[in-house]
């Protein structure tokens, strides 16, 4: 499999709290200041173009920052303008998908993600390939497999969202267009492992070879 790289064109967009373990996780607070109520459209945050980085290269992490946090997910590409649609056409606006890794240093609060933690130099790995929607089918049954160093650390169960791929591209399009190019992350699953500069991240979905295999190294960031 080539490790060319595979960069978005339009704007990425991560969504927080799709995840069953995720909303569980912070279910206690919802009704709590400042928040005092679970949200109830998506999410969303955008990883800015500083941050995308191609499968194979290395990313740097701070010397503040020991150790970073590893966010498997899917992108759906978005292939034709998505405005207003319904659950049953969404998927008819996907042109492919794409492995990504959504790196940040870790932070407390996650309906509010700081620029700061989110968005360094590099920190959105993006997979070696864009698979059709042919090749992938459901993209809801996939499972994602995260690799440190070799061992297994994690496994993201798609079936797990809230809002499955299509639900999610519906319920976005509501009250914005998400246009040719852009990319929308599926989610992240809880209890995201942690990686430190020197280690090696693999992610990779099972029985799934047409997206290929997602590798970074982490380095420490030269001052």
């Amino acid at each position: 499999m080539s490790h060319a790289p595979v960069l978005a064109a339009g704007t990425v967009y991560g969504v927080l709290l799709n995840s069953k373990d995720e909303w569980a996780a912070w279910a206690a607070q919802m009704n709590e200041p400042p928040y005092k109520a679970a949200p109830k459209a998506p999410v969303l945050y955008v990883k800015t173009a500083n941050t995308w980085s191609a499968c194979g290269a290395a990313i740097a992490v701070p010397a503040r920052a020991p150790e970073v946090e590893i966010g498997a997910s899917l992108a759906m590409v978005i292939g034709t303008a998505a405005h207003q649609v319904s659950v049953d056409t969404a998927l008819s606006h996907v042109a492919g998908y794409v492995l990504v890794n959504d790196l940040s240093l870790p932070h407390a609060s996650y309906y509010r993600p700081p620029v700061k933690y989110k968005n360094l130099d590099g920190f959105l790995g993006i997979g070696p390939r864009c698979a059709t929607p042919a090749e992938v089918g459901d993209p809801n049954r996939l499972r994602l497999e995260v690799r440190v160093d070799g061992r297994l650390q994690q496994t993201v169960d798609l079936a797990q969202m809230r809002r499955h791929a299509a639900q999610l591209i519906a319920d976005v399009s509501e009250f914005m267009t998400l246009r040719h190019g852009d990319e929308m992350l599926l989610g992240l699953g809880a209890k995201r492992p942690l990686a430190s500069a020197g280690q090696r991240i693999e992610i990779s979905a099972i029985g799934m070879p047409a997206l290929g295999t997602l590798t970074n190294t982490l380095v420490r960031e030269v001052a």
